[in-house]
């Protein structure tokens, strides 16, 4: 297994949630390293999280910083005690980091939205679509690499197939429904793996129609993770010149809203299903 290069997302979070924690309690980062009785320097690597970072050292700085809020300190110190590496790790020197990143985002979730005008979700798409998908990347991506992404793909669909699934809600738009990305054979293939895969008693799909309302996005893919506490949150926005993780309130709480309001524009599981059926059929 390749060595990490740098600290994974996850990782990183820690250290994130530290330093707001400190800068809660009116710190400097020389004031906390002097409470803990370290060096300035050190204080960095450990708002980095260079090194990891302890679940000892974790609950030792929230009391450093008068946090009341046990419900998170406890998931920061879970956070900081997983020291393991997930299978997305052998993927560290052939795929960018923000897919291994978007992985163990979903490997921990608690549970997770999802919504798509264009595409459909990652975790329901079959092989030959997610290879038709890639091959019109832009850059083009070579063969091995198309297949690498393919792989990679399909890996991160255990969190809906494992012993103890993640809840799982996809809003799909009809637009996506209709993309014929592979051609009609692979569309039809498609629809009914979506159909096959809202069996699963934890999974929800629920479609936007054409003849719906208006909802709220500028058409890029968003995922949603939601953490052990609100707070820990992530949100991730798929754009044009790549993925983009968000983890601040202000924004967490704005995508909440947005999957609300689309949510809210949708057909029914029941009807979502039916139209599946329908355009499966005229596919």
């Amino acid at each position: 297994m390749a060595p990490r290069s740098a600290p994974s997302a996850r990782r990183l979070r820690i250290g994130i949630e530290l330093r707001r924690l400190r800068e809660r309690a009116g710190m400097t980062a020389a004031e906390a390293a002097r409470a803990l009785g370290t060096t300035q320097g050190q204080m960095s690597n450990i708002e980095a999280n260079r090194f990891g970072v302890s679940a000892d050292r974790v609950r030792t700085l929230a009391r450093i910083y008068g946090c009341t809020d046990q419900p998170l300190v406890d998931a920061l110190a879970d956070m900081g005690a997983d020291r393991t590496r997930g299978w997305w790790e052998e993927y560290r020197d052939v795929l960018p980091s923000p897919h291994l990143d978007l992985a163990e985002m979903e490997h921990h979730a608690t549970a997770l939205r999802v919504a798509q005008v264009i595409n459909i979700p990652g975790l329901l798409q079959t092989p030959d679509h997610a290879r038709a998908l890639f091959g019109e990347a832009v850059p083009a991506l070579a063969p091995h690499e198309i297949e690498h992404r393919v792989s990679h793909r399909i890996k991160r669909q255990v969190v809906l197939f494992r012993d103890h699934p993640v809840p799982y809600t996809a809003i799909i738009h009809e637009a996506a429904l209709r993309m014929q990305f592979g051609g009609r054979g692979v569309t039809r293939g498609q629809l009914r793996h979506l159909v096959e895969t809202s069996d699963q008693p934890h999974v929800t799909l629920r479609v936007i129609p054409f003849d719906g309302t208006s909802f709220p996005t500028a058409g890029h893919g968003l995922d949603y993770a939601h953490g052990p506490v609100t707070a820990l949150d992530t949100a991730q926005l798929d754009t044009s010149h790549g993925s983009e993780l968000m983890d601040a309130a202000g924004k967490l709480e704005t995508y909440r809203l947005v999957l609300d309001r689309m949510e809210r524009a949708t057909l029914k599981p029941t009807a979502s299903r039916d139209l599946i059926h329908r355009i499966a059929k005229d596919t």
